[in-house]
């Protein structure tokens, strides 16, 4: 199977709201961090959210602070985004990834060995 499975993603206007979803493989589920990043294009991958799987502590991007919840379900192996109060500046594609770096999540792209294909996500004004 494919190690990790982004969806959700689509069109929505300011201020809604979208909550993306990623399913992980067994391997990837049994990383230390799980992970949400985004992308445009001409910029560099920037993280957003992640997720230490351990005791589920997240940390978020201060430009998502407050709008944004990074979330695990254990019974579906699936990481989910939650975005509210979304801005034309979050559109990008959304990836998910998985580290296995042995301590405290990181919002640095290089931690991250696992990718998934992401899921676009456009907001207009």
């Amino acid at each position: 199977q494919r190690e990790l499975v982004e969806s959700g993603g689509g069109s929505v206007q300011a201020g809604g709201s979208l909550r993306l979803s990623c399913a992980a493989s067994q391997h990837t589920f049994s990383s230390n961090s799980l992970a949400w990043f985004r992308q445009v294009p001409g910029k560099e991958r920037e993280g957003v959210a992640a997720i230490w799987l351990h005791e589920k502590t997240p940390i978020y991007a201060d430009s998502v602070k407050g709008r944004f919840t990074i979330s695990v379900d254990n019974a579906k192996r699936t990481v989910h985004l939650q975005m509210n109060n979304l801005k034309p500046e979050d559109s990008a594609m959304y990836y998910c990834a998985a580290s296995w770096r042995p301590y405290e999540s990181t919002l640095s792209p290089g931690d991250y060995p696992a990718w998934g294909q992401g899921t676009q996500v456009t907001v207009s004004s």
